[in-house]
């Protein structure tokens, strides 16, 4: 979530040295998988989920939509979102302490609650407790983003284990400094970023991923995402699961060139209706919707009765009883079905007369964004593994 000026300043780091702390561990591990964790209550709002998206992919939000977020958070009468949803977070071990973490595959730093920051910015989290003879000296992070929101501080050199790996020298980023947005929501320590490294936002030495250091390690450089609707999923390290998908995995080559899990769909599906339009896009753990080009936006809510492009609501509503048909993108030839009752996202309002569409239009974002609506009928695999890395779908086997 690191996207402080521009799209263009990161490409450019891309070709810039990146340096590690890590020692890479002498043993191989082959092979490990860590499980999501349930955590409490958090606003279920398309809204705050299409204001946290411009938010961390441009420098402005437009203005309808940071209006609808502000009226979804306030709990105002026309727009009371679902407030009782799951946040699903991964515990990760850092310095000691087991924080729980967001996993993105949208940024590539690791930032935590620390115990550098004033009580009143972290009070409900764990933190990291910092040793200051693991500080890196010199070193430090600075994220902001189009809603205001923010996170400062010092960069460490510490322990990290996920799913019992452990990377000895991984680059913890240790906030100092955290915005109310992030504090507010308790249930998060912090996160976790597993894009390419050279997105790093660390100053003046930027620093690698805990994948990047733990990879020689693994019997095959890559990682799944096997993230479930409504529940906890998991992420499976150096391995591929072939119980939790259907049929065979289809691989489309990545373009990282500005640090992200790019890739092009040779179509898509509005029902059983292929189309041959190529959609260009990243594959993002981090964002929620499904957001697309206009005109495939326009083209699948013409399928819907009642839809209606609601400024006041900040996207795509719907009766909340309308039959919605599927969305698939099309992979090496082969349908990736989103079922229909995924693209119901949330009510917006009490009475839950009207809901928000998953799909959501991507204007005024530099690429389409497939994330967890999408993801979360698929196993994912991201694969470092070749020359040229490269990003397979599987069906998952629950829908």
């Amino acid at each position: 979530m690191q996207w402080i000026t521009s799209l263009i300043a990161f490409a450019g780091l891309v070709g810039s040295a990146v340096a590690s702390p890590i020692a890479s561990p002498e043993k191989r591990t082959s092979s490990f998988r860590v499980k999501q964790v349930q955590r409490g209550a958090k606003i279920r709002s398309g809204a705050v989920e299409m204001e946290r998206v411009f938010a961390k992919f441009t420098t402005a939000v437009p203005s309808n939509i940071r209006v609808a977020a502000a009226a979804a958070v306030s709990g105002s009468a026309t727009t009371t979102p679902e407030r009782f949803d799951s946040e699903f977070l991964t515990p990760v071990m850092v310095g000691g302490t087991t924080l729980m973490l967001n996993i993105d595959t949208g940024s590539s730093d690791l930032w935590v609650f620390s115990n550098q920051l004033p009580a009143s910015e972290s009070t409900g989290h764990s933190v990291y407790t910092v040793n200051a003879a693991k500080k890196l000296v010199g070193d430090t992070f600075s994220v902001s983003f189009g809603d205001g929101s923010s996170a400062s501080g010092n960069v460490f050199a510490d322990t990290v284990v996920v799913g019992g790996v452990t990377a000895t020298r991984q680059a913890v980023e240790a906030a100092t400094s955290v915005s109310a947005s992030f504090t507010q929501d308790t249930n998060v320590d912090g996160l976790m970023g597993l894009a390419f490294s050279p997105l790093n936002t660390v100053q003046p030495q930027q620093q690698r991923t805990f994948f990047d250091n733990v990879k020689s390690t693994l019997d095959t450089a890559l990682f799944a995402a096997d993230l479930i609707s409504g529940g906890p999923g998991e992420y499976d390290f150096g391995f591929i699961d072939t119980a939790k998908f259907t049929g065979t995995l289809d691989f489309s080559p990545v373009d990282n060139s500005l640090g992200l899990w790019e890739f092009t769909t040779s179509g898509y599906a509005i029902g059983t209706t292929r189309h041959a339009t190529a959609i260009n896009g990243i594959a993002d753990t981090g964002t929620t919707l499904l957001l697309l080009p206009s005109a495939i936006v326009t083209a699948y809510y013409a399928q819907v009765k009642g839809i209606q492009n609601s400024t006041q609501f900040g996207g795509f509503i719907f009766p909340c009883n309308a039959i919605l048909p599927t969305f698939s993108l099309i992979i090496d030839s082969k349908l990736h079905t989103v079922p229909s009752d995924f693209l119901n996202f949330a009510p917006v309002d009490a009475a839950n007369t009207n809901c928000f569409g998953g799909i959501q239009s991507a204007a005024g974002l530099p690429f389409s964004i497939f994330g967890g609506i999408f993801l979360k009928s698929q196993y994912a695999v991201f694969d470092m593994s070749q020359a040229t890395p490269r990003i397979g779908f599987g069906q998952q086997t629950n829908t």
